[in-house]
């Protein structure tokens, strides 16, 4: 299916608009405490994945096309999300406060005597909190600066930033793979020491008890909350797009540039007025153009006849509003969308920049 309305007459049907990104999404480092960027880099993947093995609607390319623009959309305001200012303070807050409860258990349980190196274990821990606040706060440094100072940088420091990043990047990776290992070990060592290790040291017991569980809780929120959202981007998009248009400041197209886009009113059509109009290819029915004394009317096939944001049909009386790049949605869908981000949610024609001229885009 494609939500894509026949060109009016006189239009180049050479000079298709051209594609433009709608968000670049940065690279950013996976988080192991406070963090949930890395859990929702695979949403894409998951909608793709949806829409080969799901329903019949799910599988529809127009469709999945549309989900993917939103999970990049998605990814890319919580990756800037969890890099604003108070999630960085309360990530770095929380981790020191796991650094200062472990040196306070550690100086008040010298004289415990556990029969497994469970104090190693803690220092291990301890030093990956401190690693994770490092590549944080650099990172957040970074982020500021690149927002502060523009296009403007020089070849060289633009090159000097790329290998910090990737030294950061490595740096934070390895990081997590050792905080997994290491968990692990913390698990193993704690069984190991059977029940004589809660009567031996039981404040290094249940600090590692304790440290050992956050973390499984931490996991099984980060996948529980990833489904959610991966689940709600597949089945039920508009309250995606309705949660956003609520949320976030003014980003997208204005209000009183929506209103001018073309709008439509949609028809269907029975044997009838199929045999008046000629036609004899089914026909989901007809859309006709609103507020002009020469409405345009295009005929839409069955499959185009709805909607690729909300994935309904298109219903007697429904409002349509089409884009500069000839896709058709609901108002109510497409409206909310532009919004939030001035692109097309199927091709992401930037429709602002489509009425530029020369000068101006310049």
């Amino acid at each position: 299916m494609a939500s894509t309305s026949p060109r009016r007459a006189g239009e180049s049907s050479g000079s298709s608009p051209p594609s433009s990104p709608l968000l670049a999404s940065p690279p950013s480092p996976d988080r192991r405490n406070g963090g949930l960027a890395g859990r929702f880099s695979s949403l894409r993947s998951a909608v793709r994945f949806l829409g080969r093995t799901g329903s019949r609607r799910l599988m529809r390319d127009t469709s999945v096309a549309v989900r993917e623009t939103a999970a990049e959309h998605l990814e890319e305001r919580q990756i800037d999300w969890y890099y604003s200012k108070p999630v960085v303070v309360l990530d770095v807050l929380w981790n020191l406060a796991f650094v200062a409860v472990a040196v306070a258990m550690l100086a008040a349980s010298l004289s415990e005597s556990p029969s497994v190196p469970i104090r190693l274990w803690i220092v291990g821990y301890v030093l990956q909190c401190l690693i994770h606040v490092f590549c944080v706060t650099l990172e957040y440094r970074r982020r500021r600066e690149a927002r502060g100072g523009g296009a403007g940088g020089d070849q060289g420091t633009a090159g000097s930033g790329d290998f910090k990043i990737s030294i950061m990047k490595r740096l934070e990776s390895g990081n997590t793979l050792f905080s997994l290992i290491w968990w692990i070990i913390g698990f193993y060592w704690v069984s190991a020491g059977g029940q004589a290790f809660p009567h031996d040291a039981p404040q290094l017991y249940w600090l590692s008890v304790v440290f050992l569980a956050f973390d499984v809780f931490f996991v099984v929120f980060c996948v529980a909350l990833a489904c959610v959202i991966g689940i709600a981007v597949c089945c039920c998009l508009p309250c995606i797009i309705a949660i956003l248009y609520a949320v976030t400041d003014q980003e997208g197209a204005s209000e009183e540039y929506i209103d001018n886009l073309s709008k439509f009113k949609f028809r269907t059509m029975d044997d009838a007025d199929k045999l008046v109009a000629g036609i004899t290819a089914p026909v989901g029915g007809v859309m006709i153009e609103c507020d002009t004394d020469h409405p345009a009317q295009y005929f839409l096939s069955a499959e185009d006849a709805e909607c690729c944001i909300c994935l309904c049909s298109y219903e007697d009386g429904a409002e349509l509003r089409e884009l500069p790049c000839n896709h058709h949605f609901h108002c109510a869908c497409i409206d909310k969308w532009l919004h939030i981000n001035a692109t097309c949610p199927l091709c992401k024609f930037n429709v602002i920049r489509s009425n530029l001229g020369p000068e101006e885009e310049v």
